[in-house]
């Protein structure tokens, strides 16, 4: 705990801020990354990401700390306002393509957004072994009440 490597210069002193409170939360929980990521919905990996400001971290994780650290209300609330300011402050990376610019989605967070589609899933075959499934479960169900009476 408190071992955390430097954050990047440059970063801006609304990020800055926000994950400096929260490496403070972790590290006032006395939990490892790895117990943190066992007691929330996100990975060491992830947590790593958001306390070097690798990446912002999601509203949830920032609540989910919060909650793990034993803060509701206000001082929760808090936390979450300082994460809106940082997320708006956060460097943004640069686009795949010099010239480009970002297509800004407001209902998509920028670094949720995938840099390439992904390719559809077959969802008929997923729904063939659901239905292959279901036949097996009700052929053992007829079979088992024929054997026991």
């Amino acid at each position: 705990m408190g071992a955390w490597q430097p954050l990047p210069d440059g970063l801006p002193p609304e990020v800055r801020h926000c994950v400096e409170r929260l490496r403070q939360l972790k590290d006032g929980t006395g939990l490892s990354l790895a117990a943190l990521g066992a007691r929330t919905a996100y990975s060491k990996s992830s947590w790593q990401r958001y306390l070097n400001a690798v990446q912002p971290p999601p509203r949830q994780a920032v609540a989910a700390l919060c909650r793990v650290a034993g803060l509701s209300g206000a001082d929760a609330e808090r936390h979450v306002v300082r994460w809106e300011l940082a997320v708006e402050a956060w460097p943004r990376p640069a686009p795949a393509n010099p010239g480009e610019e970002y297509e800004d989605d407001p209902t998509v967070p920028w670094w949720e957004r995938p840099d390439e589609p992904t390719p559809a899933r077959p969802a008929g075959r997923l729904l063939l072994y659901a239905v292959l499934l279901l036949l097996a479960l009700l052929l053992a169900a007829v079979g088992g009440a024929f054997a026991f009476g």
